[in-house]
């Protein structure tokens, strides 16, 4: 395996470097969550229909199809701030949007908006957590933190905004996501600033054509890893829809189909801080090729397992399974690509990921209602399982 090739000055202080990543990630992905929460719980008290909060959330993954290949270009170019910046403008701008104004407008467009935020500032902070290591064991060590990002933003940002809208009211929530940003920012100049010492004419083919992230697909293992990055999500996705579906069924109360999703959450937030810990014992291959295992295990049982218990077991292991992968799968994406493009890797990674996001849903809804509601949990384990041979034959880049 290569080492990583660091294209910027390091910093002096990797750890603090990546603990203020960490924190300005949390900070820009709970703006987001706590604009998703307070703004489909508004959508419905103001009587609403519920296909219109599904319209609603389906417009936070939508920005990201378009800005995150630029993401990655802005990130190669210029570095952490620079994305970071717009990100955080984004966030502000969005959040602020909806302190402003209630109408069904203003939500969609602080949807768009704080959604393409994540975007952009995750593109550019996982790019720059990538420059911190010097062998394959850090990668893995440096992406089960960022990985962590995401997890807690999700698991503190609702439960902020369910206090804030009791107790204050719905505006108070869209308040608490217009601080995030700034406080994002400030975590952020913590960070060294960086000289991008990248040629320019790596940003060119060899008949001076302007290198595409599309380019990067010619990349055998690149599109193995998307692939199988892509059946992970789409998995992912799948839990999150049959277990409400399951548990309405089952006659399961709301807190019983809440507490089997949170241990699913739980679950991927432990395996991201163990593989911080143990990250040197992990090859990434194997361990990936493992979680595949054990996730389409559980995709094909998951239906005939017993009561609360059984469901909340199951969870939990495809919380171990899927929560292990996103550091594996970080890692890997920066051994197959040149340093130099990592950034338009990264993006077009976030592009594939979210392209799923919007059309999956969707497609298990008609899919479980044309057959049984167990029917995409199958469906996936049965992808995971195909794309067992593409992450078997993922290779390192040459040099």
């Amino acid at each position: 395996m290569t080492n990583p090739q660091p294209d910027t000055v390091s910093p002096a202080d990797p750890r603090r470097t990546l603990r203020a990543a960490v924190g300005a990630l949390i900070c820009v992905h709970a703006a987001m969550a706590a604009t998703r929460v307070t703004a489909s719980l508004l959508v419905l008290q103001q009587g609403y229909p519920e296909w219109t909060v599904g319209a609603l959330l389906s417009l936070f993954a939508v920005a990201p199809l378009g800005l995150s290949l630029w993401a990655g270009r802005l990130a190669d170019r210029h570095g952490l701030h620079r994305p970071l910046a717009v990100g955080v403008a984004m966030g502000a701008v969005g959040a602020a949007a909806a302190v402003l104004s209630q109408h069904p407008v203003a939500l969609s467009f602080a949807a768009l908006a704080t959604g393409g935020a994540v975007a952009v500032a995750a593109v550019g902070i996982q790019r720059e957590a990538g420059l911190l290591a010097r062998e394959p064991s850090d990668l893995k060590r440096v992406f089960s933190w960022i990985a962590l990002g995401p997890a807690l933003s999700n698991a503190l940002a609702p439960i902020i905004v369910g206090l804030l809208i009791d107790h204050v009211g719905f505006r108070a929530g869209f308040v608490f996501a217009l601080l995030l940003p700034a406080i994002a920012w400030w975590l952020g100049r913590q960070v060294p600033r960086a000289v991008v010492t990248a040629p320019r004419a790596a940003e060119e083919d060899s008949r001076g054509r302007p290198r595409t992230a599309w380019g990067l697909l010619r990349m055998v293992s690149l599109r193995r890893l998307l692939l199988v990055n892509l059946a992970l999500s789409a998995c992912w996705d799948a839990h999150t829809f049959a277990v409400p579906v399951l548990g309405h069924a089952r006659g399961l109360s709301a807190s019983s189909i809440g507490l089997i999703l949170g241990s699913f959450a739980v679950a991927a937030t432990l395996v991201r801080l163990a593989i911080s810990r143990w990250a040197e014992h992990l090859e990434e291959r194997r361990a990936l090729r493992r979680a595949m295992a054990l996730a389409t295990a559980v995709c094909v049982v998951y239906p005939w397992l017993p009561g609360v218990p059984g469901m909340l077991a199951g969870s939990a292991l495809l919380g171990l399974a899927l929560g292990s992968v996103q550091p594996m799968i970080l890692s890997m994406l920066h051994q197959v690509t040149p340093s130099d493009r990592h950034g338009q890797a990264l993006g077009l990674r976030m592009l594939v990921t979210n392209g799923a996001t919007i059309v999956m849903p969707s497609g298990f809804g008609f899919l479980a209602a044309l057959t049984v509601p167990a029917a995409p949990l199958w469906l996936m384990g049965s992808l995971v399982l195909g794309a067992q041979l593409a992450a078997r034959r993922i290779e390192p880049a040459p040099g």
